[in-house]
């Protein structure tokens, strides 16, 4: 009987790996470990392909986050520019906040203005927006930016503190019992002579600052930037 020599190793070409292929993966691994023990190698296995190949693809850690980036951010709904600028933008911070809740690993990243400069088109357009709202509103484009700079601020930390937040509750629950002063308590104990606002208010805490105040704070820090800045421009409102 002839000998069939065994095949070594995978012959022939090796798969293609798509640009969807690599975000679909990558976006799981990172759903289930987290970003900090993705690696490279660890993706490229995972997919199916040496991390060579990969490396066709994406030239690190870096250029992977930036391409999940630009991959999610195709994907946020663009709202309608219909309405006064003052609503426009009020609009597009929604927007923004929502699609960071969605991922916030994204608002992590984006907490370094290097990235938000290298981000697309579609990420960049929900930028525009505001500043136009802002200057179709009467504000200098000077004082544009910096209503979104404080918009961008305040919606980033928003989401960054309820995000970390939720984590930190989740391991609390599962590495102890209930605290001593009950479980909506903020601090176990009090000195109520020299914290006596806190005190009054330390068993209710915890729920009041659950309470999802984005959409009525983000209404008054609108008004807010834009009263200041139309009110010390020479520049009329209305034009």
């Amino acid at each position: 009987m002839p000998r069939t020599n065994p095949t070594h190793g995978r012959v022939g070409r090796p798969p293609v790996t798509s640009r969807t292929q690599i975000i679909t993966v990558a976006r799981r691994l990172i759903d289930e470990s987290g970003w900090d023990k993705l690696t490279i190698r660890g993706l490229a296995a995972e997919i199916g392909i040496g991390a060579t190949t990969l490396y066709h693809h994406v030239r690190d850690k870096e250029d992977l986050l930036l391409l999940l980036i630009h991959e999610y951010a195709q994907q946020i709904p663009h709202p309608e520019q219909a309405g006064e600028p003052r609503d426009r933008i009020v609009a597009a911070a929604t927007a923004i906040h929502d699609a960071l809740t969605e991922w916030p690993l994204s608002a992590e990243v984006l907490t370094s203005d290097r990235f938000i400069s290298r981000l697309s088109t579609p990420a960049l357009r929900l930028i525009e927006d505001i500043l136009a709202g802002s200057v179709d509103h009467g504000c200098t484009p000077e004082q544009a930016v910096q209503v979104f700079r404080n918009i961008w601020y305040f919606t980033v930390g928003e989401v960054l503190i309820r995000d970390h937040s939720a984590d930190a509750q989740t391991r609390d629950e599962q590495t102890r019992d209930e605290p001593a002063a009950g479980p909506g308590a903020f601090v176990n104990e009090l000195d109520e002579d020299q914290l006596p606002h806190l005190t009054a208010l330390n068993d209710r805490w915890t729920a009041l600052a659950a309470l999802d105040t984005f959409p009525s704070t983000l209404d008054v820090l609108v008004d807010g930037l834009l009263s200041r800045a139309t009110s010390s421009s020479t520049r009329s409102p209305n034009r």
